[in-house]
């Protein structure tokens, strides 16, 4: 995993409290994190292609948006993921405003996604949003922009009523829950039970080598962190792939867990397989600047 934004998922679209929602919550989308439309290969939507003869305004905008919001219900099963990721970012941005949650998790991958497409858009204004939601369903269906599909049932979701079939959260049973299920569910007290009567190891490691601790600070559960070293986790214990808790902390910008790890005795210097410090995996200043200070030679 090293120095690339979280991407890997043994869940398809897990987070606490989550999922198809992850951005409502501040779970929530960016896969290997790209910063632009066209990364996306969304580039062929952009709203500033269309003539302006052919732009909405007003209320006549406000119709064919909710408009073609409905028509999405139709198209889900034909669009691409990516076309999918371009709409729910701009009705996010009409509906929310400016991107407003915490990155998601490490291994959030739709999360990750969803997350980035909006949060690229930056200060853009819900008219604008609007103009370009509506021009993509357009290109998505032409034929369909001279039809008004006012009233369609709607359901709810991202995105719309159909994008959020993409990103449904699959449901565990409770009898078919493992430890690690309850962690990323921040169930401390299931947890605390288990760990005390000896029927778990509070470093048991999943099929990629993460323990608990782990997974805690992927999903910024800072109560559950210390209560997981309370009960002696292995503060630097790494992954299959070299990382420690840090690089996770620091990955998914968890400034308040760093700095608990760091103090708790986190062992910065700790490069995972491919070479990389947990400095050298958080895109935050401020974080980066913590690790540097415990990385720096005393004296």
């Amino acid at each position: 995993m090293a120095s690339r934004s979280p991407s890997s998922s043994p869940d398809s679209a897990t987070g606490s409290g989550t999922d198809p929602a992850r951005p409502d919550t501040g779970e929530p989308l960016g896969g290997a994190g790209s910063d632009s439309d066209s990364d996306l290969a969304l580039s062929k939507f952009d709203c500033s292609a269309v003539e302006m003869g052919d732009r909405l305004e007003g209320e006549e905008l406000e119709r064919q948006f909710e408009c073609a919001v409905n028509r999405l219900r139709d198209l889900a099963q034909t669009a691409s993921r990516d076309q999918l990721l371009y709409l729910y970012a701009r009705y996010k941005q009409v509906k929310v405003g400016k991107c407003n949650t915490p990155k998601p998790g490490f291994f959030d991958f739709e999360g990750q996604r969803k997350w980035q497409a909006w949060k690229q858009l930056g200060d853009m204004d819900a008219e604008q949003a609007m103009q370009e939601y509506v021009s993509c369903i357009n290109a998505l269906d032409p034929e369909g922009n001279s039809k008004e599909r006012v009233g369609a049932e709607k359901r709810s979701g991202l995105g719309g009523p159909a994008v959020s079939c993409l990103y449904q959260e699959e449901t565990i049973s409770e009898e078919d829950k493992n430890i690690f299920d309850y962690c990323r569910e921040n169930n401390i007290d299931h947890i605390t039970k288990a760990i005390s009567s000896q029927k778990v190891d509070v470093n048991t490691k999943d099929e990629e080598g993460r323990a608990l601790l782990h997974w805690a600070c992927d999903r910024g559960h800072k109560e559950l962190v210390s209560v997981l070293l309370q009960n002696k986790a292995d503060i630097n214990s790494q992954d299959d792939e070299g990382q420690t808790a840090l690089h996770y902390a620091s990955a998914c910008e968890f400034a308040d867990i760093v700095e608990l790890l760091l103090k708790a005795g986190a062992d910065p210097s700790i490069k995972d397989l491919e070479g990389s410090l947990p400095e050298e995996v958080t895109e935050s200043s401020a974080i980066s600047s913590l690790l540097c200070q415990y990385t720096a030679p005393k004296g």
